[in-house]
């Protein structure tokens, strides 16, 4: 899952989101997504906060110009 790219991993999140306000899992199955949609939401955030760090970096260097 780490390998995902963030657009791949928003898109798997997204579908889990609405598996789980569809209802009707059990509670086994609604933790395992639950779980699922944990460790995707962490996985786009390390790529929005690579690219935060990109335009952060980008901006220091034009100011420094």
């Amino acid at each position: 899952m780490a390998e995902m790219g963030y657009e791949q991993a928003r898109d798997a999140l997204e579908a889990v989101v609405k598996q789980l306000e569809a209802g009707g899992l059990s509670l086994e199955e609604s933790l395992a997504l639950w779980e699922r949609g944990e460790a995707l939401a962490a996985v786009c955030e390390r790529h929005l906060a690579g690219a935060r760090e990109r335009v952060e970096r980008a901006l220091a260097s034009v100011e420094d110009e």
